[in-house]
């Protein structure tokens, strides 16, 4: 839980905030075809790495990243040279999720990832007492119930069947410890997340498809 204690609460708030705007990745990519899509999504990306790595360096580019974002930044993401910040992390993983996994998996994956990690954040942050991992198991609860809220609403809204919801739960219970355990995996959690969740559904699915006869990856 150190590496919330690095910036104050308020611009937790801000910096979470700011990360909902991702949240128009999985909701336009459920109108626009995959290319589209990447055509829109690959440069932007570019874009954010190519100014995320200049700022490690004393140029206009760091002082662009610093005056308008320094304060919502970590640590580790000023002083490590070799470390990208969470914009750049949020981008590369929905770049790479929506090349590899079908459409309703990404929607799905991604869309936990925006909204459980900012609860699993501010939540754990002002309730958190419970350590687990590096973060605590009151924010980890957090992400949890989000997730699954936002299983029934993709779900619902796309008049799933019931292995969709099933295998999402599951999924997403699972996803909720990966996230707790993101530091000690030293991987990033953008990353972390929607890859774990996207690949036990997609699991989930082909043993249902053997078992039941039923999949859900056409939804979208």
């Amino acid at each position: 839980m150190d590496e919330f204690q690095e910036i104050p609460y308020s611009q937790e708030i801000i910096r979470k905030s700011i990360h909902l705007i991702a949240l128009s990745i999985p909701i336009i990519y459920s109108f626009i075809p995959k290319l589209t899509a990447l055509s829109i999504l690959i440069p932007v990306m570019l874009v954010f790495v190519l100014t995320d790595v200049l700022s490690k360096r004393k140029n206009k580019a760091q002082w662009f990243v610093r005056f308008f974002f320094g304060k919502m930044l970590r640590r580790h993401e000023i002083e490590q040279e070799f470390t990208l910040n969470g914009a750049s992390w949020v981008l590369i993983s929905a770049s790479i999720g929506i090349i590899i996994f079908p459409k309703i998996l990404f929607v799905t994956g991604f869309s936990i990832l925006i909204l459980s990690d900012i609860s699993a954040c501010l939540f754990g942050r002002k309730f958190g007492r419970t350590p687990l991992f590096d973060k605590s198991l009151e924010g980890t609860s957090a992400f949890i119930f989000m997730a699954f809220l936002v299983i029934s609403f993709i779900g619902y809204f796309n008049k799933a069947i019931w292995t969709y919801f099933v295998i999402g739960y599951i999924a997403s219970f699972i996803g909720g410890f990966v996230e707790a355990a993101s530091r000690v995996l030293k991987i990033d959690d953008n990353i972390t997340i929607p890859a774990t969740i996207c690949t036990l559904m997609w699991l989930g699915e082909l043993i249902s498809r053997q078992i039941f006869h039923l999949s859900f990856i056409n939804l979208l």
